[in-house]
């Protein structure tokens, strides 16, 4: 319980420092981890909310808590850091949106399962799909550490390849 609090606190310590202090100088792939970042983690933190009123299991309520409480400063970090690029920011509606072609991200009919899910089958579906979409996240964050450019960035794509591999180690114990 210590362990998530106190990595759940340096995350968002990492992603505030991050955020004042963005390095300007970066390249494509750069631009490409924090557009697609963006969109995944706002599906996270979507996923995250539904839990809950949903959720039969308090870790998993308090997983999807500090999920949520992660990656929303992080989004504000990524979308400041494109205003800064001049890059194109990603719009922050998931409303229509498909991109179930992007790593890890679930398709709207699994989003709609999901939704009308609940007790012990949501938590198992939750689970499930949480760790598909945090590999997801790890395999782009991988890709900012090979070639990104901007060091802010790059160690924001350690934190989250770091942060989302225990989530998913703790994920895969609570479905046993």
């Amino acid at each position: 319980m210590y362990f998530k609090h106190a990595l759940r606190a340096a995350t968002v310590a990492v992603t505030v420092v991050l955020a004042g202090c963005a390095d300007s100088d970066s390249n494509d792939a750069d631009v490409t981890f924090a557009q697609d970042m963006i969109p995944h983690h706002q599906q996270a933190v979507e996923m995250s909310q539904l839990a809950d009123g949903r959720a039969d299991s308090d870790a998993v309520r308090e997983l999807a808590s500090d999920i949520e409480a992660a990656q929303e400063p992080e989004i504000e970090t990524m979308t400041a850091w494109l205003e800064e690029w001049d890059a194109e920011v990603p719009d922050s509606s998931m409303e229509g949106m498909d991109e179930s072609d992007m790593a890890g991200m679930m398709s709207p009919e699994d989003m709609s399962a999901l939704e009308d899910a609940s007790g012990s089958e949501f938590d198992q579906m939750w689970l499930t799909m949480m760790i598909e979409h945090h590999e997801g996240a790890i395999e782009m964050a991988e890709i900012e550490q090979a070639d990104g450019e901007n060091d802010d960035a790059v160690e924001l794509a350690e934190t989250i390849e770091e942060t989302q591999a225990a989530e998913v180690e703790q994920m895969e114990q609570l479905l046993g």
